[in-house]
C-alpha cells in the first residue's frame, strides 16, 4: 500500500472516531443520568427508551440563531469553539488502538506530545471569555485559567510516573511494558491522573468555570446555536480522550484476557475506554460541584503531594529492581 494512502486511511479513521465516539458517550450520558437520577425527559424522544434524544438535541442546536454580541471581538469569538476542538483531534492521532502499529501517527515522544497539546485547551476558554465582552464570561474564564493551570501539575506528574515505570515516552511502548501488577503499583497515579483529567475538561464536580447558579454559564454565556454545540462536543471529546489516556497509561491498553491481544486488541481498548467514560458520567451524577476553595485545596494539598509521592515511589522501585 502506498504511504500516502496508508496515512490517508489512518487520518480518516481518526476523524470518524472523533465524530462518532463523543456522540455515543453523549447518548450514554443521557441514559445513565436518566436511570441514576430518575429523569423522565431523556426517555421520551423517539418513544423506545428515548433513542432519538441526541437527534433532538442536534436539531435544536441547528435551529437556534447564531448570535454574536455587538461589543464582542467577532473574529476571536467565532474562532474559540474551533480552537476548543482541535487539541483533542490532535491527541487522538497518537493514541494507539491496538498492537502492530494500529495508531494514526506513532511517536516516540507520544506522551510528551499529548501532555503539551491537551494544555492548549485553556487558550480556547480564555479566547471565549475575553472576546464575549461579558463580565460573567470573563469571571468564568479566569476561574478556568486558575483551575487548568493548577491541575496541569498533578496531571503531568502522574503521567510521568507510569512513563518512568515503563522507561519510555512512547504510548505504544508504555502499553507493551505494562504488567497487571501495575494496577496496584500505579493505582495512586491513576486516580490522580483521572481526577486531574476531569478538572482539565471541566467536568462536574470540577465545573466551577461554568457554575450556572453563579455565572449564568460562565465563558459560554454568550454562545448560541452550533457554536455552543461545538463547546459541548469538545467536552465529550475530552471525555473520550481522558478515558483513552487512562486506558493506555494505566489499564494496559489493548491487553486483555484469553491471549487474544493480536486479534481483539482494538476491542479491549474500546471496552476499557467506554468503561472509564461510564465512570466519568457516574462521578457527575454522584457529586455536587466543588467550591473554588475546595477545588484549589484538593489540587495543591492532596493531588500534587500525592503525585510527587508516587513519583518518588516509582523511582525507588526502579532503582531497587536495578533498572
Amino acid at each position: 500500500m502506498p504511504v500516502w494512502l496508508d496515512v490517508a486511511i489512518r487520518v480518516l479513521a481518526v476523524v470518524v472516531a472523533f465524530l462518532t465516539l463523543p456522540l455515543i458517550v453523549g447518548q450514554a450520558e443521557h441514559k445513565v443520568m436518566a436511570h441514576m437520577q430518575g429523569r423522565l425527559g431523556p426517555m421520551y424522544a423517539g418513544a423506545f427508551h428515548g433513542w432519538a434524544q441526541l437527534v433532538a438535541d442536534g436539531v435544536k442546536f441547528v435551529q437556534k440563531e447564531d448570535i454574536t454580541p455587538r461589543s464582542a471581538d467577532r473574529a476571536v469569538f467565532r474562532l474559540a469553539p474551533v480552537i476548543a476542538l482541535l487539541p483533542y483531534l490532535a491527541v487522538l492521532l497518537v493514541i494507539p488502538l491496538g498492537p502492530h502499529g494500529l495508531v494514526a501517527q506513532k511517536l516516540d515522544i507520544g506522551l510528551f506530545f499529548v501532555l503539551a497539546v491537551v494544555g492548549v485547551g485553556v487558550v480556547a476558554v480564555l479566547m471565549a471569555a475575553w472576546s464575549s465582552a461579558n463580565k460573567y464570561a470573563l469571571l468564568g474564564g479566569l476561574r478556568a485559567a486558575a483551575q487548568l493551570l493548577g491541575y496541569e501539575l498533578p496531571f503531568i506528574l502522574s503521567a510521568l510516573s507510569v512513563a518512568m515505570a515503563a522507561g519510555t515516552l512512547s504510548l505504544s511502548g508504555i502499553v507493551e511494558a505494562w504488567r497487571p501488577w501495575w494496577l496496584l503499583w500505579q493505582l495512586p497515579a491513576m486516580l490522580i491522573f483521572f481526577i486531574a483529567g476531569l478538572a482539565e475538561i471541566r467536568r462536574p464536580p470540577f465545573d466551577m468555570p461554568i457554575a450556572d447558579s453563579e455565572l449564568v454559564f460562565g465563558y459560554m454565556t454568550e454562545y448560541t446555536g452550533l457554536r455552543f454545540a461545538f463547546f459541548l462536543l469538545a467536552e465529550y471529546v475530552g471525555i473520550v480522550v481522558i478515558a483513552a489516556l487512562t486506558t493506555v497509561l494505566f489499564l494496559g491498553g489493548w491487553k486483555g484476557p484469553f491471549g487474544l491481544d493480536a486479534q481483539l486488541g482494538w476491542a479491549w481498548t474500546l471496552i476499557k475506554v467506554f468503561a472509564v467514560s461510564f465512570v466519568v458520567i457516574w462521578v457527575r451524577v454522584s457529586y455536587p460541584r466543588l467550591r473554588e476553595d475546595q477545588l484549589q485545596r484538593l489540587c495543591w494539598l492532596v493531588l500534587v503531594p500525592g503525585a510527587l509521592g508516587q513519583l518518588v515511589l516509582t523511582a525507588a522501585v526502579k532503582v531497587a529492581a536495578g533498572d
